[in-house]
């Protein structure tokens, strides 16, 4: 079993993971880190929860220290662009965290909050700029940060750019960065797009590939229920009272219809609260933080959520509406059993979902298995009846070979995205 040492991490990023509780590397971070301790540009393709961001994190920590030049004024020296601010916070995280032993600064800039603890600490000189694209651009327009010294450009969560149409955003980041610089590409699928977009950024790149997204995590019980439109919401409540349900991340079509089921849920006794883009940054911090502390049980979410969130003990994820796009179920469901954990996912099905189902079912290579009474609903509720035959009328999808997670045993812990 090889360890964070033999990757050639120098001893303070070994001391910080061993801090952290870390014994062993994932199988990204054990085919990444070699090659980026030794400033190869990368081509990722993975989801987070495969230990993604210590594989990116760690190596350009370690090259930092070891091109050991001073940080200057509104130039950072690693830029790492991400679509979401949920995700941009965990990252600028995990490098202050793995970076504990280190005299290097990180600094993270978002939207949705006030600049000014931003600009300042841009004036004062980082070494590590996590950033989205938006706010990062209107603070190089004000002329608060400039891109002139980086070192390193990390690119995280590829498609997810495309989905939100930041593409055009990205494209302008890239015309303000040097020529040479060390290039990390990270995607958890490739669509035309995002391969050609590789292909200007990346040169000669070491390429890695873990849990593929049509792959759903080991360690996932799926379930499917068949439910009216308008039952849904009774539905959810009795999933709320069950014991069994803890932490539920739940996930709807709109913010508009994610806000009204937390206002339902409230009136009926059930903690709950929303995450979405209309929610203010404090909003959002003060939902998570209730998610974390078992405070809040159910966090009713977008899809913007669907990545990011790296919230340890969620027992289930709900999909209230069914994804039109397959691989954001993927995406969703991959918030629960983590790191060795076991956890359920549930879908609910109405009518109008039935075609969105056969795509997911198509994508993941199998059938999802209706749920019977060991989930705790009454036979009406459990019962396929006619959607179930519509379902039995679609062709069953040809099987998958599973990936599942590489290398993974259970017991053992590992730097998580």
């Amino acid at each position: 079993m090889s360890t964070f040492s033999d990757l050639g991490l120098m001893e303070p990023l070994v001391r910080a993971v061993a801090d952290l509780g870390y014994s062993s590397p994932t199988p990204i971070q054990q085919e990444a880190i070699p090659s980026l301790v030794e400033g190869r540009d990368l081509l990722g393709c993975a989801r987070t929860g495969t230990g993604k961001t210590a594989a990116f994190a760690l190596p350009l920590l370690h090259r930092l220290v070891e091109a050991d030049r001073r940080r200057t004024r509104k130039q950072p020296r690693v830029l790492v662009l991400t679509p979401t601010r949920e995700l941009a916070l965990q990252v600028h995280d995990s490098f202050r965290d793995y970076g504990r032993h280190l005299d290097l600064r990180t600094t993270c800039i978002i939207g949705g909050v006030g600049q000014k603890k931003q600009v300042d600490a841009m004036a004062s000189g980082v070494d590590v700029l996590v950033a989205c694209p938006g706010r990062l651009l209107d603070l190089i327009g004000q002329g608060h940060v400039a891109l002139d010294a980086i070192e390193a450009f990390v690119l995280d969560e590829a498609d997810r750019m495309l989905d939100m149409g930041f593409l055009p955003d990205v494209r302008r980041v890239l015309e303000r960065l040097p020529e040479k610089r060390h290039n990390l590409f990270f995607s958890a699928t490739m669509p035309p797009d995002i391969v050609d977009l590789a292909a200007t950024i990346l040169t000669d790149p070491k390429k890695v590939e873990v849990s593929r997204e049509s792959s759903t995590a080991e360690g996932i019980t799926q379930r499917l229920i068949f439910v009216d439109k308008a039952g849904k919401k009774e539905l959810l409540e009795q999933l709320a009272n069950d014991p069994r349900v803890k932490r539920a991340l739940v996930f709807m079509r709109t913010k508009h219809a994610a806000n009204r089921i937390v206002e339902r849920l409230k009136k009926r006794g059930i903690e709950a609260a929303a995450i979405h883009g209309n929610k203010s940054q404090n909003a959002r911090e003060r939902a998570l933080n209730g998610f974390r502390d078992g405070t809040v049980q159910m966090l009713v979410a977008t899809d913007i959520a669907a990545r990011g969130i790296d919230v340890e003990g969620i027992t289930h994820v709900i999909n209230y509406d069914l994804p039109n796009i397959p691989e954001s179920y993927v995406h969703r469901i991959g918030r629960t059993a983590r790191a060795g954990t076991s956890g359920m996912a549930l879908a609910f099905c109405d009518e109008s979902e039935i075609e969105y189902l056969r795509d997911i079912e198509s994508l993941i290579g199998e059938r999802i298995q209706v749920a019977g009474d060991r989930i705790g609903l009454p036979p009406e509720v459990t019962n396929p009846g006619p959607l179930g035959a519509q379902r039995r009328r679609a062709p069953a999808p040809k099987k998958r070979k599973s990936r599942g997670r590489r290398g993974h045993r259970p017991g053992r812990r590992s730097p998580r995205s």
